[in-house]
């Protein structure tokens, strides 16, 4: 049994939690060694709790089996946290963890869901989103590992993708899903305020952005905003329609990932932007990543 200690709360937690038990324990014994108090007819006295005008609460000891049962609470109280852990960081005789019991439900359960995505490692991913009971159990890891970003119906949110159009950041490939979810993915856009210039360049340049997906702008600021703009074309494009080889996207469609506000743009040139999409390989499997993959990109076929 290893006694160690992290800090000071760990610490506190073990000593309130003995003390309750010891202080409840003496509590209960010195309740059982007194008796009752008695009135000069040698009768028990009352408590002074009168019902229905005839029913009378007498101030008696606990009863004897009350106490005894009391006593070995106390014991199972103390004998629980010496084997599992209660006292602080103690982590008891019997070295239980629930980590660990989670982690070997979760192999126990991977091992006996195993066959049902085995069938799937030799396929191709479009193959596998021709299958009902594949995407039905692809739509089931969405609502588990996606959803809480994407939403239940895939359509993001700001700062989240909608999966189930065809504007990707990058490929959008059944390769390049897979890849996504089994290593995640980091979008960096660093700031590019100093590069543009000053305040009014930004402002400027946010104009000339909104500008080409014709959405709503200043012409004048816009058209002074145009020059600035050969900073942005290195990543996307002196058209600005992006580079999907390096996750840059389009401006020039009406998909906008953290809104199409001046403010917004004018956030991003200045401060830049960082997204990041975990890897979700060593929680899922392979094969799970393709049945995954394969409703993803199920999902986003219908618009394209």
């Amino acid at each position: 049994m290893a006694f160690y200690y992290q800090s000071g709360w760990s610490i506190f937690i073990a000593v309130v939690s003995l003390i309750s038990i010891l202080g409840c324990f003496l509590l209960a014994w010195s309740l059982a060694s007194r008796k009752a108090p008695t009135d000069d007819s040698g009768n028990v006295k009352s408590t002074g709790h009168v019902w229905d005008e005839d029913l009378v609460e007498l101030n008696n000891p606990l009863p004897r089996w009350w106490l005894y049962l009391f006593y070995i609470t106390c014991v199972f109280g103390l004998i629980y946290l010496l084997l599992f852990p209660g006292l602080g960081n103690v982590n008891g005789f019997l070295h239980w963890s629930s980590t660990e019991r989670y982690n070997r439900e979760v192999e126990q359960t991977n091992l006996r869901i195993a066959p049902l995505f085995q069938q799937y490692l030799s396929q191709e991913i479009p193959q596998i989103a021709r299958q009902a009971d594949a995407l039905a159990m692809g739509e089931r890891l969405f609502l588990t590992y996606c959803s809480q970003c994407h939403g239940s119906t895939a359509r993001g949110a700001r700062g989240f993708p909608n999966l189930t159009d065809a504007d990707w950041l990058g490929a959008g490939t059944p390769d390049y899903i897979s890849q996504t979810i089994t290593h995640g993915r980091n979008a960096i856009m660093p700031s590019m305020a100093a590069a543009v210039g000053n305040i009014d360049d930004v402002v400027n340049v946010s104009h000339y952005v909104l500008s080409l997906s014709d959405s709503d702008h200043d012409p004048a600021l816009a058209a002074k905003g145009q020059k600035k703009f050969t900073v942005c074309a290195a990543c996307h494009n002196a058209n600005g329609r992006g580079n999907p080889l390096i996750g840059a996207p389009d401006l020039t469609d009406s998909t906008w990932l953290y809104g199409a506000s001046i403010d917004n743009i004018s956030n991003a040139v200045t401060q830049g932007l960082n997204n990041a999409m975990p890897a979700f390989g060593d929680r899922l499997g392979e094969g799970k990543v393709k049945v995954l993959s394969a409703y993803v990109w199920h999902l986003s076929q219908g618009s394209q």
